[in-house]
């Protein structure tokens, strides 16, 4: 272990430095107890972490993409090596329960170095086109070559629901591609991306090539985004906060990658696998307690299936346990805070309010400490209530009826946002005719499953671009064109 091991200093330049603004406590929400602390970056510290990633660029950037692979493939092994502490230290700081914690978060980490340890091309041969007067007014047949080259420096904000999946993403498609970061992790859980730190550190990543910043003060991320050394932000959270980014960066002509918010549509129709609709959309309650962007939050039922899948749902949602992650049996955990916990609430008051049925939760779990929140199902909602059009990001699924497919497509679109959508229906025909109707980045077809090499990202104000796979190692670069006379 290094120096930064306990997570309380600052990773800047190579260095595990003390921070500028002391420190704050994270805590377990499980338990509310206080797990650890940790640093809290003044604006000059997070400047220092910019300058330090600048002056790393130009070397790093001249390395061989297999040099940088050897790096990340060190650094997945010796996540891997560590991989039960780190999911435990993962698990206190998100309530997550052991399997999610495991699996879901250090074990998707793991791959996510691994995948982007494995080199691929970086430049195409353009075909040659010949040119029957060029810029001298000479005939002639010219060459091209497509070129990624690195963006630069790159800011990466994570969220607080996968602390090791996330930044994992960001990180090693950036550093694959040549460019350095600054990540600022959410203030929630920051202690496990010290560990990833650590780990890079360790599997030999140059002194800035990746530079970790903390703190609760918004004036730490205003400043990981706002600083002329960076060239690029990659954001996952809120829309409001993503609007707020894309603000700076557009003065600043940075590129952006926003993976945003999501108030996925489940349109289900008459004829569909009702069992596997309810398990799709019965993963809203249980994973990550409902707070993930691409949950299936917003179910629209034709009439004909409408009130088995509402009874069913409600039955589902009933039998999930919820309770200490670290329980055995237990499938449904805390959401991350106490203020969290209350925003999930109000909605749920809110929903009652505007008109909907609470089918099923609706209050507190008599659990004695804990930020904990029952799967609660709202139904016979319409589309212009809020608890219908705004993300929640917890255990709360709304259904809504509709009658011909158009009006489910319709109803679908109906959203300010578009991150995924989900399809269940036994004529593949139909669901595929939908599927490409739905205004959304990804949509699931019989199946809230995922590819990890599909594209990831969201229309409207669900986000802005493309990545997993290969599209995050395009998103993390530019493209040149280089042209010859042939």
């Amino acid at each position: 272990m290094t120096q930064g091991a306990d997570g309380q200093r600052l990773f800047v330049g190579g260095r595990w430095v003390e921070p500028d603004g002391g420190h704050y406590e994270v805590v377990d929400p499980a338990t509310e107890e206080t797990i650890g602390w940790a640093p809290e970056a003044s604006r000059d510290q997070v400047h220092a972490a910019c300058a330090a990633a600048r002056e790393a660029f130009g070397p790093w950037s001249r390395t061989s993409p297999e040099e940088r692979a050897a790096v990340l493939g060190r650094t997945a092994d010796i996540i891997g090596s560590r991989f039960l502490p780190y999911a435990e230290l993962a698990q206190a700081e998100t309530g997550a329960t052991t399997g999610t914690a495991r699996a879901m978060q250090v074990g998707v980490g793991v791959a996510r170095f691994r995948r982007y340890a494995r080199v691929e091309p970086a430049e195409w041969a353009i075909p040659p086109q010949i040119n029957e007067a060029g810029p001298m007014g000479k005939a002639g047949v010219m060459g091209a070559l497509a070129v990624r080259q690195p963006v630069g420096v790159v800011t990466c904000i994570t969220s607080y629901n996968n602390p090791w999946a996330n930044p994992a993403g960001k990180i090693a498609p950036a550093l694959a591609m040549g460019n350095t970061v600054v990540v600022k992790p959410a203030p929630q859980d920051p202690l496990s991306v010290y560990r990833m730190a650590e780990a890079l550190e360790a599997a030999g990543a140059p002194a800035g090539v990746v530079n970790v910043v903390s703190g609760r003060a918004v004036e730490v991320g205003e400043a990981a985004v706002a600083s002329p050394d960076v060239d690029m932000v990659s954001f996952t959270g809120s829309t409001a906060v993503g609007q707020r980014i894309g603000e700076v960066c557009g003065r600043g002509m940075k590129r952006q990658l926003m993976e945003l918010g999501g108030k996925g549509a489940a349109v289900v129709f008459d004829d569909a696998d009702v069992g596997s609709a309810v398990a799709g959309i019965g993963t809203t309650f249980s994973f990550y307690s409902g707070q993930i962007c691409t949950a299936p939050t917003r179910v629209l039922a034709q009439r004909g299936v409408y009130d088995r899948l509402v009874e069913q749902l409600a039955a589902y949602a009933d039998r999930l346990k919820a309770g200490d992650p670290r329980e055995p049996g237990t499938i449904v955990g805390p959401v991350i805070s106490a203020a969290h916990r209350d925003r999930v609430e109000s909605y749920v008051e809110l929903g009652r309010k505007e008109g909907a049925v609470v089918a099923a939760g609706g209050e507190r779990p008599a659990i004695d400490r804990g930020f904990y929140v029952a799967p609660t199902l709202l139904a016979d909602c319409t589309n212009d209530m809020r608890v219908a059009r705004e993300e929640i990001f917890g255990p709360v699924v709304s259904v809504i009826p509709f009658d011909e497919e158009e009006e489910g497509i319709a109803l679908a679109n109906d959203s300010d946002y578009g991150l995924i959508d989900y399809v269940w229906s036994g004529d593949v025909a139909r669901a595929f005719r939908v599927a490409r109707q739905l205004r959304a980045g990804g949509v699931g077809v019989n199946t809230v499953g995922r590819n990890m090499e599909a594209p990831f990202g969201g229309f409207k104000k669900s986000g802005v671009g493309r990545d997993v796979g290969s599209y995050a190692l395009h998103a993390y670069s530019e493209v040149q064109a280089i042209v010859w006379p042939g």
